[in-house]
């Protein structure tokens, strides 16, 4: 898609400034830190400044309340931006349809760019511009933070990133573009319709790493209909004969791989033509919370805060780690006393069957449900409190830890009491049970807190701000000042990223691909939850949070290896299903331990089938990987062009 250049109501005078992205600091914060801060934003490049342009925001419609008055807007000019979409290697279409690293120097050959190219670049490729030369703003010769001698500063670091964790600095955020918001919720939520999700104008708003999250929801969702619709005639024709559930678990097997792969291919295709496939990643600065005993990094050269990878090692290890497996232990505990519970029902139903002890039977699988969804999250602060603890000196190192801690425990908390119906007490019927009551309480208590929530929570903060502005503009008609606007963006909820959207995908892919094949309306549940999850998590993005900068993911990260593993944890349980099959039990109806063996080589089979799928099956289409040669290939050209003519000059 096309960059739109957007046009926002400047706050001054000063032609030409568009306010992006708002700076929020302290609101006692001293002035010559002020003073200081805004002169390194605007000083040019060549004197360590970030060269942009920023403005201080004016009073709101009622001054007289209590408002925070360090309010800031930061710009671009046209030509700064450009140079930081170089800066950044941020790959645009080339004139030959290719996508290539932007060039000033090149800039007419690239598609779209006309006249000055003030349609080339995207609002949230001009945020993220100006975000990356702000975190890039470095310390010089200062040792501390003007009025702020304990904000220590040291050379070649970020300024940004340290007036971040002395809370200095509250908050930094893109503003919203109130038209393409409209538009795009139109195109997006507004209306009920079959058709796909406007990815490409979802990426221009939000960037690729929120792209890529809702086309893998749109993907899993279609991926989920052959599963829906061979499960709801297996419901409704073959729903008491469990000894039928092996011709099930088989297509269980083959759908989790090939699906996976197929995503690959189709994440890389998504990349490409959004030109993150190729870019390389930018050097990664520590996190604003590390913090450590100065000393030199020997990568950088720099000065700058050191932590012992031993000392993190020991508090991994020595307390991370056991507080997993005492909270593994505390869920372990949790469902057998669900299992307690759930025996002293039945025996109650047994002695006296009448409605209501039938009704009583659904009762510990539900209260079951509501204390698994409750432990989760309590366990998800303490695990980011403890990954915290562990002062990882790197975003990426930090987000793997978390989500290796939270995994795991949700994996368990969910799945445990599962596998032990299926595998100890081997009751087919408690386990379908189980199972939907599982899967369906779990998505009425998060449709509750994504949908209804959110819906809520935003229509009390309307009618704030429309008694707020009453008598001067009526907030749904007529646009906001700028300035309510920028103050109303700023009390909206922070968008923490797509970790807790991607978690409860992948226990949804669990739940499908592990125990579907004894309860087939698995797979159509989750298709209408998926269906609603589109609706409410885009009405999230677009009314409750505020706006997120840019992240251009080229995959779903992590995430790709989390859906694979429970790939694989899928064959290994739905050949253990079809093991303790009835009629695989026939063939070996004197030897237990014969169909444990064959049972094991089987698996073993199909786990090698899979990785060679897996092999088989190129990550990257092949035109792809053809354009992607041809360009690297016309890079090497060009450089040995360019040594030639240095050594013959």
């Amino acid at each position: 898609m096309r960059g739109v250049r957007l046009k926002l109501t400047p706050v001054s005078g000063e032609p030409g400034f568009e306010p992006l992205v708002v700076l929020e600091l302290a609101s006692d914060i001293k002035e010559e830190a002020v003073v200081w801060l805004l002169s390194r934003i605007r000083d040019p490049q060549q004197n360590g400044g970030a060269e942009l342009l920023v403005e201080h925001l004016g009073p709101g419609v009622r001054p007289q309340e209590k408002e925070n008055p360090n309010l800031f807007l930061v710009g671009a000019s046209w030509q700064r931006l450009l140079s930081g979409a170089e800066d950044l290697g941020l790959f645009k279409e080339y004139s030959d349809g290719s996508m290539r690293g932007f060039t000033c120097s090149n800039k007419h050959n690239f598609k779209d760019f006309t006249g000055d190219g003030d349609s080339f670049l995207s609002m949230a490729e001009c945020q993220h511009i100006i975000k990356h030369e702000l975190d890039t703003l470095r310390a010089r010769e200062e040792t501390h933070v003007p009025g702020y001698p304990q904000a220590k500063l040291y050379p070649g670091k970020s300024i940004i990133r340290r007036l971040q964790s002395k809370r200095i600095l509250i908050q930094m955020f893109p503003l919203h573009h109130k038209e393409e918001l409209k538009r795009l919720s139109f195109s997006w939520y507004q209306k009920v319709r079959l058709s796909l999700q406007p990815l490409d104008s979802i990426r221009h708003y939000y960037g690729e790493g929120q792209a890529l999250y809702f086309g893998f929801l749109e993907y899993f969702t279609f991926a989920l209909v052959p599963m829906a619709l061979i499960g709801v005639p297996y419901y409704l024709f073959d729903w008491e004969d469990y000894d039928k559930y092996v011709i099930f678990a088989v297509f269980n097997l083959v759908w989790c791989t090939v699906i996976l792969e197929l995503w690959k291919r189709r994440s890389a295709s998504l990349a490409y033509q959004w030109g993150t496939l190729s870019r390389k990643q930018a050097f990664e600065e520590p996190r604003p919370g590390f913090h450590g005993v100065l000393g030199f990094n020997p990568v950088t050269g720099r000065e700058e805060p050191l932590y012992s990878n031993a000392k993190r090692q020991l508090r991994i290890y020595l307390v991370s780690l056991p507080f997993v497996l005492l909270c593994l232990y505390l869920s372990l505990y949790v469902m057998m006393v669900y299992f307690l519970l759930e025996g002293w029902v039945l025996s109650i139903h047994d002695e006296n069957p009448t409605f209501w002890t039938g009704v009583l039977l659904f009762i510990p699988s539900v209260a079951y449900a509501v204390v698994i969804e409750a432990m989760n999250l309590i366990y998800r602060y303490a695990a980011e409190f403890l990954t915290e603890w562990e002062n990882h000196r790197l975003e990426s190192s930090y987000q793997n830890h978390l989500v290796l801690k939270v995994l795991v425990y949700n994996f368990f908390n969910c799945f445990a009491s599962l596998f032990y119906i299926a595998f100890v007490m081997q009751d087919m019927v408690l386990l379908r049970q189980s199972l939907a009551t599982l899967l369906i309480t779990s998505q009425i208590l998060n449709q509750f807190m994504e949908a209804f929530l959110p819906y809520w929570l935003q229509r009390r903060r309307n009618k704030k701000m429309v008694r707020k502005v009453q008598g001067r503009r009526v907030l749904e008609d007529k646009a906001l000042p700028l300035a309510e606007q920028v103050r109303l963006e700023a009390d909206m909820s922070t968008y923490l990223g797509t970790f807790d959207d991607y978690l409860e995908l992948f226990l949804l892919f669990g739940y499908v691909s592990l125990f579907s094949c004894v309860y087939p309306l698995a797979a159509v549940l989750v298709v209408l939850n998926n269906i609603t999850e589109v609706y409410s998590d885009a009405f999230k993005m677009c009314h409750v949070f505020k706006r997120p900068f840019a992240d251009p993911a080229a995959n779903i990260g992590v995430w790709q290896l989390a859906f694979e593993a429970m790939s694989v944890i899928a064959v290994v349980t739905n050949c253990a299903l079809i093991g303790m099959s009835p009629q695989v039990r026939a063939y070996f109806p004197h030897s237990e331990t014969q169909l444990i063996l064959w049972t094991v080589a089987v698996e073993h089979g199909l786990l090698a089938l899979k990785f060679i799928l897996t092999f088989l099956i190129p990550d990257v289409p092949k035109h792809i990987q053809i354009k992607l040669a041809r360009i690297e290939f016309e890079s090497l050209e060009a450089l040995k062009k360019k040594v030639c003519l240095f050594v013959l000059g």
